[in-house]
């Protein structure tokens, strides 16, 4: 794969019940802890160089956003770092949120 795919929320949802694959959300510290999908990776400038080193390339990655478009850029990042196949989920982790379970790591008061 020489560049990233569209992958949409629910195809990314059978991807990890039937593979491998691993899920890196690049949005900020806050609005991950309030909400992300169950096993995801917060993928930000000072965990890059050890998710790459800790990942094998042949493995699948699914990349996370707010709304789908920031994600398209990171997916194609992680191709130029070797990655066979990404992708870029359409609609983001907004999309996710509106039909599927998500965690949180945000203290109730």
């Amino acid at each position: 794969m020489e560049q990233f795919a569209h992958i949409s929320i629910l195809e990314t949802q059978q991807k990890l019940l039937t593979t491998e694959a691993k899920i890196v959300d690049i949005r900020d510290e806050a609005s991950f802890q309030n909400g992300h999908i169950s096993g995801s990776t917060h993928l930000t400038n000072g965990t890059l160089n050890n998710f790459v080193a800790g990942v094998e390339f042949d493995t699948p990655v699914i990349v996370v956003c707010y709304h789908g478009h920031s994600s398209q850029q990171a997916a194609q990042f992680l191709i130029h770092q070797g990655f066979e196949e990404v992708y870029s989920m359409d609609g983001g982790f907004e999309a996710w949120r509106k039909e599927l379970p998500f965690e949180t790591l945000k203290e109730e008061p």
